[in-house]
């Protein structure tokens, strides 16, 4: 059985995880007797932790904001995660918080352990930020996170690709990071279907609005979903069959242009989208796998094109090496 002292930073923990519990649900995830539970949370309020207790049957227990910040309890994974989204911030994409980014990441790192400092190094050095990525709102970022994490429709103002705005009014699911933007996945409640937005271009109006029971999202994949609605949204679209497994072509692929459909152990239908004809062809090159184009026609010009200049720069480069 866990001590105290145990028991309290776990009960802590809990009521950090989701917005409310249930004394029952408490109980045994502590192995405890609910009045045993009822006497913990009295001692976190005496600790100053404004734990709030509902009234009625079915009621629960969920940790409200209070005048202070409290310290908070993160198991291993959280506190990766918090320090590599604090070094991301500290570089920028979020606006307004690079400074006390740095300071928060700062306070954590003093206090982590080696193991968990080592995956927070290894994590960095494989993550490159990319210059020039539009910048998210961090009060805009919170408002929509805390949204889907409490199940409350968000409704808020959009301005669309072409400049134009529309109010709407939804049931947030998932935030998904893409490509050099943030988007939310979303039901779009006045056109009863899925749509994806880009954070950037959100407006929030508040307060939210009322609870709502999550629905399933189609594929159940935010990621996916994400990938194909920005894919499907580029004025030039080809399909082109590559001659590779999916498995092994998603291995070089880039999701922000393209997404894969796979037609048997030896080939793929490879949908993607550009600016235009001559980006679309630049980006097949990055693939490094023999590929045939199936639409749209007449798209071999472009590839002519694109072949004669790389074909320009191989011979002017041995020119200069040989007169070296």
């Amino acid at each position: 059985m866990l001590s105290e002292a145990a028991r309290l930073l776990r009960l802590l923990t809990l009521l950090q995880a989701r917005p409310e519990w249930s004394g029952a649900e408490l109980a045994d995830r502590l192995g405890v007797s609910t009045r045993t539970v009822r006497r913990d949370i009295d001692k976190l309020r005496q600790l100053e932790y404004p734990v709030h207790a509902g009234s009625g049957p079915g009621a629960g227990y969920r940790l409200k904001a209070g005048t202070a910040l409290p310290p908070m309890q993160l198991d291993d994974d959280e506190a990766v995660a918090v320090a590599v989204a604090l070094r991301t911030a500290a570089g920028g994409g979020v606006s307004g918080i690079d400074e006390a980014a740095l300071r928060a990441l700062v306070k954590l790192e003093q206090v982590m352990p080696s193991r968990l400092r080592h995956r927070v190094a290894a994590l960095q050095i494989a993550t490159v930020p990319v210059a020039g990525a539009p910048s998210v709102d961090a009060d805009v970022l919170t408002i929509v996170a805390t949204a889907c994490r409490d199940h409350r429709q968000l409704h808020f103002d959009y301005r669309r690709h072409d400049g134009g705005e529309s109010s709407r009014r939804t049931e947030p699911h998932r935030l998904v990071s893409w490509g050099r933007r943030w988007y939310l996945v979303a039901w779009d409640l006045d056109r009863a279907d899925w749509r994806s937005f880009r954070v950037d271009r959100i407006s929030p109006r508040t307060p939210t609005g009322p609870r709502f029971t999550p629905r399933e999202l189609p594929g159940g994949d935010a990621a996916q979903f994400v990938a194909r609605a920005v894919s499907d949204v580029w004025p030039v679209q080809a399909t082109i069959r590559l001659h590779a497994s999916a498995e092994s072509a998603r291995q070089r692929m880039w999701p922000l242009n393209g997404r894969l459909e796979a037609v048997d152990e030896h080939s793929c239908l490879l949908h993607l989208g550009a600016e235009t004809p001559r980006m679309l062809a630049s980006l097949l090159t990055m693939l490094d796998v023999d590929f045939t184009i199936e639409s749209p026609a007449g798209f071999a010009e472009h590839l002519h094109t694109i072949a004669a200049r790389y074909e320009r720069a191989a011979i002017t480069s041995a020119q200069a090496e040989r007169s070296v």
